[in-house]
């Protein structure tokens, strides 16, 4: 498996149950890029009816991981608040109607806003009516990402840091993976968990890519407002994709939501979009952003349709899709991992919203390259 972030290492600790698992990551740590950046909330005000389905096919993971997994929790609960202005409200409405067969969400006016979150801006020109999810989940990466090396290596497994593939071929039924160190690995199936680079590992094995689209994404952390107890504090969200704020280790932490398009890359903040985050706090709530104590940026990549894609490649045997999480990857990471085992290994498909044809790589077969 080539691959380090949440989408190859709960798969591979879930094939390890199978099989021998060999993860190869290019960096020096798992979770390097997307996984380690994300703002790891589990909520369903993001991508559609099968994301939203996926996030709830996994929940029950978080909340009671399998026995030997963990020794902390996977996250805590935090609520989740969108809240969205006259002119937003129809939006509104529609992500209300669009949520709610996936959580339980509460109506509130701009009391209710203030109550939940004092420094959203309401009223005149801010916000005057939201949807809450009490139930939201503030996902604990690290933990997660750990739990899974965990369970790899208690069932076999290997993972292989410092291994960037440089040379990816298949003879004799077995694909070979070479690193820059020389070092050489073989396997019958080879799972292309690359995230941004998953389109550059096929192009490198002969496979035709997908069209994958890295999208760059940039965070800020921030004082938060003298006296303010942020422990009640929710993930606040626009109904739009245009801010989202929320309680960090003391401090606040925002996004403006961007989407810059990149090439897989190292990400690295943009100023334009750090003081994109820092104008959009101002717009939307009361606070004042003064110093800006961290910065960073993440890739999130998409597939054509933006919806992941989990199958094995049909002109190419052996060779196994696991690309396109997008920005909701450890949300729907346990379910993704069920896919993904039953693939591979057989076992029974784990979801009914969605069949193995509407996630393959086959659904871009006729697209160009």
């Amino acid at each position: 498996m080539i691959g380090g972030g949440i989408a190859g290492l709960s798969a591979a600790s879930t094939l390890s149950k199978h099989a021998k698992v060999t993860v190869l990551e290019a960096e020096g740590a798992v979770g390097y890029h997307s996984s380690g950046r994300s703002a790891t909330m589990l909520h369903y005000a993001l991508g559609d009816p099968l994301v939203r389905a996926l996030t709830l096919a996994s929940r029950g993971f978080f909340e009671a991981p399998p026995p030997d997994f963990t020794d902390v929790p996977l996250g805590h609960r935090m609520p989740v608040l969108i809240h969205a202005r006259e002119d937003e409200l129809a939006a509104l409405d529609q992500l209300d109607s669009a949520i709610a067969s996936f959580a339980q969400m509460e109506r509130v006016d701009e009391a209710g806003i203030r109550e939940l979150c004092p420094v959203v801006r309401s009223g005149e020109g801010g916000a005057v009516a939201g949807l809450v999810d009490r139930n939201g989940i503030r996902l604990d990466t690290h933990a997660l990402l750990q739990g899974h090396v965990r369970s790899l290596r208690q069932n076999g497994g290997e993972i292989v840091t410092d291994a960037r593939a440089t040379k990816v071929e298949r003879a004799g039924g077995v694909w070979t993976v070479t690193t820059e160190r020389g070092d050489s690995l073989a396997a019958p199936i080879l799972v292309n968990a690359a995230g941004s680079w998953a389109d550059a590992v096929a192009m490198l094995a002969g496979v035709r890519p997908i069209g994958l689209a890295p999208l760059r994404r940039t965070i800020i952390t921030f004082d938060a407002p003298d006296d303010a107890d942020l422990s009640g504090w929710p993930f606040a969200k626009t109904v739009g994709d245009e801010l989202y704020f929320a309680p960090e280790s003391g401090r606040l932490f925002a996004s403006p939501m961007d989407e810059v398009p990149t090439d897989p890359c190292d990400a690295q903040p943009d100023e334009f979009e750090v003081a994109l985050a820092a104008h959009r706090i101002e717009e939307r709530t009361t606070m004042e952003v003064g110093r800006i104590r961290s910065r960073w940026a993440g890739l999130r990549t998409f597939a054509p349709d933006r919806h992941p894609v989990l199958g094995f490649d049909q002109q190419a045997e052996g060779f196994f899709w696991l690309a396109g999480q997008g920005g909701y990857g450890l949300q729907t990471s346990p379910a993704v991992a069920q896919i993904v085992e039953s693939l591979i290994a057989g076992t029974p498909w784990p979801i009914e919203a969605a069949t193995a044809a509407e996630l393959g790589p086959g659904r871009f077969l006729g697209q160009a390259a």
